[in-house]
């Protein structure tokens, strides 16, 4: 192919690119680049690519209307996942693998899964003013792409008036995040007790942590509470999401339940199982079940559940240790997820 990329934007509107890459790459060599000469629509194309993502592994869901509209940040993120999950290069040898893991500072594993979900959530939310964010606790030290954020969860309530653009100097970034501190303290009415500006600035895991997750939140049922009124009904709870999915499964015929986003049964996958089989049943495959006993038998059913999410268009934030080590926060996401798919009602089994 003579083709070559320059942006991730209209050189990536044809999918032809995209043909040429999946059939490289596809470690199971199921993607061709037989849909090129099978159709000239775009959109046709896009559909394809879309659906070999998942299929191949990439944890993050590209729409083809992203891809024929020229969506550079969503690209961007869905080639980055693709890269991730069948790199195409050779593996490394083993002492190099063991001198960049000694280069490497010791992390908490639990951060660094939360740092990988929201940031993957923010990139995933499309903002055109937002730079892509490679690292949450580095890329939101000036306070622009917080702010951001918050404007897109919340239209209109960043004064933009008040803040630094591209501020360089660390009092102007102090300014930007002391801003959004107030922000969240008053009109998202966050619990950021003894969280100040300079926190962010200086990168504190913990509280930068704790402010995304309570952004994630609020976008996340407030988008279903617009999807609820869409049907006469109105705001939405975390208690109310539970009883959704309880009933849902309930009525679905399955005895399986849960009683708040930390029951330590949700570790088995099963719940999540029989509730992606209650949203579709063509998506479940019960024979792929384990009983979930053992520690391998529910590392099985959470990736089974992650894959069968995945068939129906869920797009997903959280691994499968967030599963079986039942990460609320994670937990929370992945229900108003499949919610929000169940009440579009939007399916697509592949």
């Amino acid at each position: 192919m003579s083709k070559r990329v320059a942006n991730f934007g209209s050189d990536l509107k044809d999918s032809e690119v995209y043909a040429h890459l999946l059939s490289r790459i596809d470690p199971e060599r199921k993607c061709t680049t037989a849909i090129l000469q099978q159709s000239a629509d775009h959109l046709e194309r896009a559909k394809y690519v879309a659906a070999q993502g998942p299929r191949m592994g990439a944890e993050f869901s590209l729409q083809p209307t992203d891809i024929v509209s020229g969506n550079e940040k969503l690209n961007m993120a869905f080639v980055a996942a693709l890269f991730n999950a069948c790199p195409g290069l050779e593996p490394p040898q083993e002492a190099e693998v063991q001198a960049l893991l000694e280069e490497m500072p010791d992390d908490d594993e639990t951060d660094s899964r939360e740092e990988r979900a929201f940031r993957m959530w923010v990139n995933s939310l499309g903002i055109d003013e937002c730079a892509y964010v490679n690292n949450l606790f580095d890329d939101l030290r000036d306070g622009e792409v917080v702010l951001r954020t918050m404007d897109h969860v919340r239209r209109g309530v960043v004064d933009w008036g008040r803040v630094n653009r591209a501020p360089k100097m660390v009092f102007k970034k102090i300014e930007n995040l002391n801003y959004a501190v107030d922000l969240g303290l008053g009109p998202f009415a966050f619990s950021l007790v003894g969280v100040q500006g300079k926190d962010l600035v200086d990168g504190n895991k913990k509280l930068t942590l704790a402010l995304m997750w309570q952004l994630m939140r609020t976008h996340l049922l407030a988008f279903l509470a617009s999807l609820r009124t869409q049907r006469g009904a109105g705001s939405m709870s975390d208690s109310e999401m539970v009883e959704w999915a309880v009933e849902k499964v309930k009525l679905a015929g399955s005895a399986s339940s849960m009683r708040d986003f930390g029951d330590k049964s949700l570790a088995s996958g099963l719940f999540l199982i029989d509730l992606l089989a209650a949203v579709e049943p063509r998506c479940v495959d019960r024979k792929l079940v384990t009983p979930g006993v053992t520690d391998e038998e529910r590392k099985l059913n959470a990736k089974y559940v992650i894959s069968s999410a995945r068939k129906i268009g869920c797009s997903l934030f959280l691994l499968w240790e967030d599963i079986v080590e039942v990460r609320p926060k994670m937990i929370l996401s992945f229900i108003a997820t499949v919610m929000s798919i169940s009440m579009l009602g939007n399916q697509s089994v592949t």
